[in-house]
C-alpha cells in the first residue's frame, strides 16, 4: 500500500496518503468496471481484450517511466558529467535518510524538474539546463527535495499507475473502432455497440482524468511542505517557484507545447498560452496558493 518509507526524514502526510488510497480504489473500480463493460458489449472477442488489458497494463507499470523519461528527453548523468548536481542530489539524500536516485539532465531550456519511478531502487530525478542555468544553488537544492518527496511518499508511482486508465481507455477504444472488434459475432446491434464503445471510454476517461487531477493538486502541496521542513528555507523554494514561473513566459511557445503533456510530472506547470484550457484543468495548485503557503511554513519556522 502506498505510504511514506518508515526511515525516511520527510514529514509523513497523512492527508496525502489517504488521497493516493482512495485514488488507487476507484481507479481500480473503475479499471475493473471498464473492461467489464467492454466484455459485455464484445462478447466474442472477450479473449482479445483480457490479453490487451492485461498486457498494456504491465506495460505501463513496468516501463511508464523509462518512456516519460525518453518522451522528456531525459539523459542519466555521472558523478564527472554534473559534479555540482549531484553534489546537491546527495546533500538532500542525506538530509532525507533515502537512498540516492539515478540524476538525468534533460538539454531543454525550459526551467524545470521531475522524478520518475515506480519505487525507490528504481527513482530518476530530473532536472532541465533551463534550470540550472536558472536557479541559485540554495533554490536548486529546494526543487530538488520537492521532486525526491515525491519519490520518498510514493505518490509518483501511484501517478504513473493512476494515469494509466485513461491510456488505456483512448487505446482500446481505437482497437476496437479500427479493427472491427464484435463485428463477427453477427449482432443486429453493432451499430449501437459501434457508438457505446467510444462514449463508456470517453467517460471513463474523464472520471480517471479528475481523480488523477485532485491527487496531484494536493501532492504539490505536499511535496512543497515536505521539502521546505526538510531543509528549512522555505525562502528558496518559493524563490524557486516564482523564478521558474516569471520565466515560463520567455520560452518560446513551441517548447512549452512539447512540455505542456507531461504537466502532471514537473515541478511547475508549462503552458503555451495565456488562454489554455490546461490552465483551468491544472494538475498544480496556483503560484500564489503554493507561496503562500510556503510563506506560513516560514513564519511557523521563524525564517524570512
Amino acid at each position: 500500500m502506498p505510504g511514506t518509507r518508515s526511515r525516511s526524514r520527510y514529514v509523513p502526510d497523512k492527508g496525502l496518503t489517504t488521497r493516493m488510497v482512495t485514488t488507487m480504489f476507484f481507479i481500480g473500480l473503475l479499471y475493473v468496471v471498464f473492461v467489464g463493460a467492454l466484455l459485455a458489449l464484445l462478447r466474442s472477442s472477450w479473449p482479445t481484450i483480457l490479453v490487451i488489458a492485461g498486457g498494456l497494463f504491465v506495460a505501463q507499470f513496468w516501463f511508464s517511466d523509462r518512456i516519460a523519461a525518453a518522451s522528456m528527453g531525459a539523459r542519466e548523468v555521472t558523478q564527472e558529467q554534473a559534479p555540482e548536481l549531484h553534489g546537491a542530489v546527495d546533500r538532500i539524500c542525506a538530509l532525507a535518510d533515502m537512498p540516492k536516485p539515478r540524476v538525468a539532465i534533460a538539454d531543454i531550456d525550459v526551467p524545470n524538474a521531475f522524478a520518475i519511478g515506480r519505487n525507490e531502487r528504481t527513482a530518476l530525478v530530473c532536472v532541465t539546463t533551463g534550470l540550472l542555468r536558472r536557479l541559485e544553488p540554495e533554490e536548486l537544492e529546494g526543487v530538488l527535495a520537492h521532486e525526491l518527496s515525491h519519490v520518498a511518499h510514493r505518490d509518483v508511482a501511484v501517478m504513473t499507475v493512476a494515469s494509466f486508465l485513461g491510456v488505456l481507455a483512448g487505446i482500446m477504444t481505437r482497437i476496437a473502432v479500427y479493427s472491427g472488434l464484435g463485428r463477427n459475432s453477427r449482432d443486429s446491434n453493432a451499430a449501437v455497440v459501434a457508438l457505446l464503445i467510444p462514449l463508456v471510454s470517453a467517460v471513463v476517461y474523464m472520471i480517471s482524468f479528475l481523480l488523477t487531477r485532485l491527487l496531484s493538486r494536493y501532492r504539490e502541496l505536499s511535496a512543497d511542505r515536505a521539502a521546505a521542513l526538510l531543509t528549512g528555507r522555505p525562502s528558496a523554494l518559493a524563490s524557486a517557484l516564482t523564478k521558474v514561473t516569471g520565466e515560463m513566459a520567455r520560452i518560446p511557445s513551441r517548447d512549452l507545447r512539447q512540455a505542456e503533456p507531461f504537466n502532471a510530472f514537473w515541478f511547475a506547470p508549462a503552458f503555451s498560452s495565456k488562454e489554455s484550457l490546461s490552465r483551468l484543468l491544472s494538475s498544480h495548485p496556483t503560484l500564489e496558493e503554493r507561496l503562500d503557503r510556503l510563506g506560513r511554513i516560514a513564519a511557523q519556522l521563524g525564517r524570512p
